[in-house]
């Protein structure tokens, strides 16, 4: 207690009015002769009511509380030793008050069997101390008076409190509930970034596809155009040549090639008629061919055959009629192509040979063009397909992503909220419920 605490000797008369006054008398008859001539319960009976009524009112330290299980094990009778127990709990409790206003030296003794002036003295630091504490508590009603609803104050805030920490429950209920959920978006968050880093890879190997395939492709056509400018020019070099022995005798040329035309025409004309032999050729074949089908199947089979014989020996003829045709052909080139004639038809025919070669070399080319084209186009459409599944997983990502985030953060913010208020409201409560206890300590 504070160094201007101090506990003069009171008279019986004094003590036994001031223990009816504060209630805590154990008769409602106590007299100063009772306190002159003490009997032995009366300073634990006081102390007793003291304790109870000033340093513990809540009851939070009971003196006929139960021993604990441990300590009944440890005892042969423990219902023997129930009042002893009770007697030194109640002298311990007491000891520690009273060193705590300065009045040591409290024994068990002086709780069992004071003497007289030994009495006098503890229940004078006891009522010494109830006025000091009246003095103390005077000084404080203003400062009480200031917060009249104190009481209404304190409730509303514990019902405050208890809504606050049952939304608190609610939230971690909801919380725990949303877990299972929380893990599957985490789970599939996870998923989906390892599909956007496959995809990531794939994206690349096909840029990398794509850039060799460019390369290759302008490769291609980088070897394409040399060579066919190379034959291009070899031609129009050929071309040249050709057109200028052409020039050298022009009547000779133009001689030839009437000549020429009269022998194209009259060969049209021998492979006209021949067509012609070869159709009513064939019309006969068709007559003899629908005589032989009335006939039985056995005579069908012999006369087929026989048919593919006929028809095998007029190819024969008929070939070899073409060949006839061809061989006549020859004798009247060789016939008009003499002298100049010959070296004209050397020459168209060596330039139309080179143009026929030309023309596979020129369809490959286009070939590999439409190739190399076409892979471009299926280059460009897997990248562009490519880029829209990355982009729609980059954005269900981003949403996921975003949704957990917003969650997350209202979450933590309504815990802080909550955690803020039930701070304040615990502090709040601690200064107005204390602050009595404390300013008459220091004091």
């Amino acid at each position: 207690m504070a160094c201007n605490f101090s506990f003069p000797p009171l008279t019986p008369e004094q003590i036994a009015e001031a223990l009816h006054t504060y209630g805590l008398a154990p008769t409602a008859n106590l007299r100063a002769e009772d306190i002159a001539n003490p009997q032995p319960d009366l300073l634990p009976a006081v102390i007793s009511n003291f304790l109870a009524t000033v340093v513990d009112p809540t009851g939070a330290d009971d003196l006929d509380g139960q021993l604990g299980f441990d300590a009944l094990a440890s005892l042969d009778n423990p219902e023997h030793y129930m009042e002893g127990i009770r007697v030194l709990r109640l002298h311990k409790r007491a000891s520690a008050f009273l060193e705590s206003i300065q009045f040591p030296g409290f024994t068990l003794r002086d709780l069992l069997r004071p003497d007289p002036r030994r009495l006098v003295q503890v229940l004078s630091a006891l009522i010494n101390f109830l006025y000091y504490r009246d003095d103390k508590l005077a000084l404080l009603q203003p400062i009480i008076h200031e917060f009249p609803n104190l009481d209404e104050r304190c409730m509303e805030l514990k019902a405050k409190l208890a809504e606050h920490q049952k939304a608190i429950a609610d939230h971690e209920l909801a919380a725990q509930m949303e877990e299972p959920m929380v893990q599957q978006l985490e789970a599939e968050v996870n998923s989906l970034k390892q599909k956007l880093v496959e995809c990531n890879k794939k994206q690349l190997a096909l840029r990398a596809n794509a850039t060799a395939i460019n390369d290759k492709k302008e490769e291609t056509h980088r070897k394409v155009i040399a060579k066919s400018d190379f034959e291009l020019v070899k031609l129009a070099q050929e071309n040249s040549k050709l057109l200028s022995k052409i020039v050298e005798s022009p009547e000779k040329l133009q001689r030839a090639l009437e000549e020429k035309k009269t022998a194209r025409a009259e060969l049209k004309n021998a492979e006209k008629i021949a067509t012609q032999s070869v159709q009513e050729k064939t019309a006969t074949l068709e007559i003899y061919s629908k005589g032989y089908e009335k006939l039985s199947k056995h005579s069908t089979k012999i006369q087929a055959l026989q048919e593919q014989k006929e028809v095998k020996a007029r190819k024969t003829k008929i070939s070899d009629e073409s060949v006839e045709i061809m061989a006549l052909d020859t004798k009247i080139i060789e016939w008009d192509g003499k002298g100049e004639n010959q070296k004209l038809a050397a020459l168209s025919s060596e330039v139309e040979w080179k143009l026929k070669c030309l023309e596979p070399r020129e369809r490959k080319v286009e070939e590999t063009i439409a190739k190399a084209t076409k892979l471009c186009a299926e280059v460009d459409s897997t990248r562009t397909d490519a880029a829209e599944e990355l982009q729609l997983i980059y954005a269900k990502f981003q949403q996921i992503g975003h949704a957990f985030t917003c969650y997350k953060d209202n979450f933590k913010s309504f815990l802080e909220q909550v955690d803020e208020v039930s701070k304040e409201t615990l502090e709040s409560l601690d200064r107005q419920a204390v602050e009595p206890l404390d300013t008459s300590a220091t004091l």
